[in-house]
């Protein structure tokens, strides 16, 4: 009987009746089972891969992660799980060619922008060694950030001024110190602990977060930037040996459903997720609210430094215009945001 040996070392033998030899590849998620991520996007991405390969190929979804998040890159990398998901943000000097599509006001729309990074890393990064060792499978992205306080509204550039904020990212924390807030560096699973005890006044979340996390009796005013205040980049990949292993044919049969079709459904997914949020928080009686224009001219000065900088630390890496990048993004986001 012939056995597929998998990356963790399982050998798996083929089942009674199958005529092909089927592959079982592991996927670690550190979500819940029950979160949106784990159902609405990894589960039928992973049931789309059983359909497209005709059953050749199944995705076992692990009942735990095998690392923690910010693990979870080189957990592909290394083969320690066939499949992993998370947020580059959690590698930024690896993945630093990407933090142009977290900084702020760069887009709202989680499908345009999931589809426009996957687009972009295709067409100008992907000789990027940083992403060697790792087939990427798919890309997805918030659909904007939000500002969110416990107690007012976060609308003029002095009402940011030395409230702490808690965030994660570079790019995050950036922000935030140039507009006079004091970021705290924590996971947003802790944003309730913290709240909760007063270690900060607000958070940086999309909508969606609010809700996932049981925050909105916390939380009661909510910032809505257009365009987004921030963005988070997050992957779908596989170990590049094992994807090796697969036949052109499972390999082809497999990114069929994955790669822009993937960071569509992310997108998708993100989007419908942030709209319910909105509409459940506003019938909680949370307040939204605009920033001052004051406030966004503020945000686009920041913007603009941080592109700068970050446009020499790219050339410094050898990319000889860093800003093709930014306006080849910026160029498919609009196309695909007026779909």
């Amino acid at each position: 009987m012939k056995k597929t040996t998998l990356a963790v070392g399982i050998a798996l033998a083929l089942g009674a009746g199958v005529t092909h030899a089927q592959t079982t590849l592991t996927l670690s998620n550190w979500v819940p089972p029950s979160h949106f991520i784990s159902t609405d996007i990894l589960g039928a991405w992973a049931e789309q891969v059983v359909e497209a390969t005709e059953g050749r190929v199944q995705i076992r979804i692990l009942p735990s992660a095998v690392g923690s998040p910010e693990q979870h890159w080189e957990l592909a990398r290394m083969g320690v799980a066939d499949i992993t998901w998370s947020n580059f943000t959690y590698e930024p000097i690896r993945f630093k060619s990407l933090w142009f599509a977290e900084m702020p006001l760069t887009g709202s729309n989680a499908v345009a922008s999931s589809v426009a990074l996957w687009d972009t890393i295709e067409s100008h990064l992907g000789d990027d060694t940083a992403y060697q060792g790792v087939k990427l499978l798919g890309v997805g992205l918030l659909g904007g950030g939000a500002l969110h306080h416990g107690s007012r509204p976060m609308v003029e550039p002095e009402d940011l001024g030395n409230q702490k904020l808690r965030m994660g990212g570079p790019v995050q924390r950036e922000l935030l110190e140039a507009l006079g807030a004091v970021p705290v560096a924590a996971p947003a699973t802790r944003g309730y602990e913290l709240l909760d005890s007063g270690v900060v006044d607000g958070s940086m979340h999309p909508l969606e977060s609010v809700i996932a996390f049981r925050l909105e009796s916390q939380l009661q005013h909510h910032t809505l930037f257009p365009g987004g205040f921030y963005d988070g980049t997050f992957f779908i990949g596989m170990n590049e040996r094992k994807w090796n292993t697969l036949s052109e044919a499972d390999q082809e049969a497999i990114m069929s459903v994955s790669g822009e079709h993937l960071s569509r459904l992310w997108g998708e997914r993100f989007h419908a997720q942030n709209q319910a949020a909105e509409e459940a928080l506003r019938e909680d009686g949370n307040q939204f609210h605009e920033p001052s224009e004051a406030l966004l001219d503020k945000t686009r000065e920041v913007r603009e430094a941080m592109l700068e900088s970050w446009a020499e630390d790219m050339r410094e890496m050898g990319y000889d215009d860093p800003m093709a990048i930014v306006d080849f993004y910026q160029s498919r986001y609009q196309t695909l945001d007026s779909e």
